[in-house]
């Protein structure tokens, strides 16, 4: 999709941000999973957050750590993951500038009325370079569409 900014071998957006283990940069880490999503404990945000937790183990023995990106703040972002048991990072960009570097910041229509909001989309990020970009995918298996694109590499 042209209308979506990154593709497979594009320089990966750097950025750092707070969590509740404190800052964390994309350069922490060779191999990521990053994925963004709107807001904390809402129905299709959880059930995303809840398919990447579950595929947890299968991801970390593939080298990869997961990080979640939403505009709420550490402390939701606490709750949330504690309420939920997940395993991974989850990143505060209340100012949206790093979902706007990776183009997931679009306009959507919500109740007839049309808003900025951030489109559900995950990235493979391997040496700072995108592997894969999956922009609107469905909230309850967006682990499983991260998987289907790593298995099309091997």
């Amino acid at each position: 999709m042209s209308e979506f900014k990154l593709k497979g071998g594009d320089d990966a957006p750097s950025f750092k941000l707070d969590s509740a283990e404190g800052e964390i940069s994309l350069s922490d880490f060779k191999k990521v999973i990053l994925y963004f999503y709107s807001k904390d404990n809402t129905s299709g945000c959880t059930k995303q957050a809840v398919s990447f937790n579950d595929s947890y183990e299968q991801f970390k023995n593939m080298g990869y750590e997961i990080i979640g990106i939403s505009k709420d703040t550490v402390a939701s972002h606490r709750k949330f993951a504690e309420k939920y048991g997940l395993k991974f990072h989850l990143l505060s960009d209340q100012d949206c500038k790093v979902a706007e570097s990776y183009g997931v910041r679009k306009e959507k229509m919500m109740y007839g009325k049309k808003v900025m909001g951030t489109v559900r989309s995950a990235f493979v990020i391997e040496n700072g370079k995108v592997a894969h970009a999956l922009y609107n995918i469905k909230a309850e298996s967006s682990a499983d569409s991260v998987l289907e694109a790593l298995q099309k590499n091997e």
